[in-house]
This record gives C-alpha cells, sequence and structure tokens, in this order.
C-alpha cells in the first residue's frame, strides 16, 4: 500500500477535502501517520500529528500550540475507504470525538450531531452501529490505562 493523498468526508456540513498539505510521516497495513498544519488559522492550536489506525476506526491526534507545547489529544471516530489504485485513503468522520486533556481528564462530544445525523439519515444505522462500538472501544482504552498504546505510533516517532 502506498498512500499519496487523503482526504477528510464530513458529514456535518458535508463535504470532502484534500488535505494537500499533510505530510505523511509512516504508513504500513494498520496505520498512516500525518503532520498538518491547521486548515484554517485557530487561536488555541496551530499544528499536529495524527495516527489513522486503519482497522480500529480511530484517528488520534495531538493538537499544538504555536510555542510547540501540547493542547489536547483529539481522537476521531472514522469510516476509512481506501484506494489503492489511486493511492488514496478517504475517511469519514462519523461524528463522535474524544478529547483528552493534558492533565488526563477526558470529554466525549459530538454526540448531538451523530443523533442529528441519524434523525436526516446522513449517516447510514450500520455506519452509527460502527461508530458506536469504536468509541466504547476507544473508551474502554482510555478508561483501562491503555491509551498509550494509542499514543505509541506518535510518540515513537517524535511527534
Amino acid at each position: 500500500m502506498n498512500i499519496s493523498q487523503i482526504y477528510r468526508k464530513r458529514i456535518i456540513p458535508a463535504e470532502c477535502i484534500l488535505l494537500k498539505d499533510d505530510i505523511i510521516a509512516k504508513q504500513d497495513d494498520e496505520i498512516v501517520v500525518t503532520t498538518w498544519n491547521t486548515l484554517n488559522p485557530k487561536t488555541n492550536f496551530s499544528h499536529g500529528c495524527s495516527c489513522y489506525f486503519l482497522k480500529e476506526g480511530l484517528k488520534v491526534s495531538k493538537m499544538y500550540r504555536s510555542d510547540g507545547s501540547l493542547l489536547r489529544w483529539y481522537c476521531d471516530i472514522v469510516e476509512y475507504a481506501l484506494d489503492p489504485d489511486q493511492g488514496t485513503l478517504t475517511y469519514t468522520d462519523l461524528l463522535a470525538d474524544v478529547i483528552i486533556h493534558e492533565d488526563g481528564s477526558v470529554k466525549v462530544v459530538d454526540l448531538d450531531e451523530l443523533a442529528e445525523a441519524m434523525e436526516h439519515d446522513w449517516i447510514t444505522k450500520d455506519q452509527t452501529a460502527f461508530c458506536l462500538r469504536s468509541l466504547h472501544h476507544l473508551l474502554s482504552l482510555i478508561y483501562r490505562d491503555k491509551f498509550d498504546r494509542l499514543q505509541a505510533p506518535l510518540d515513537g516517532l517524535g511527534l
């Protein structure tokens, strides 16, 4: 597998964009690691890195302030579509996210968006079930102090 381009597909708002400035730092059959700058300027963070766990439906990101200090970990529940012929990876953000702050506090967000997407049939029943199972898996890792397994690919590259 040789991924050269990554697309982000969102349900709310409906869009699919090429992450043209993301730099792929590592890839294999299980993960893709990227570094990036924010697409739109933010006041609280400027850049980060992400690990796409291709078999787990997770994208785990480290977000940094402009001074290089860690702001937080941000975990997206996603669905992946690989096109080996085109060398593309498209991930669909399934809306539910988990934020892990520096102090270790955990916050689950955007479940209201998941409910809205279900009500309007913007997300399928299978995608919703996958999202909820992946969210449960992620929270189980966090609550059992095993989140370091998801941090390891980024930390191992010094990101």
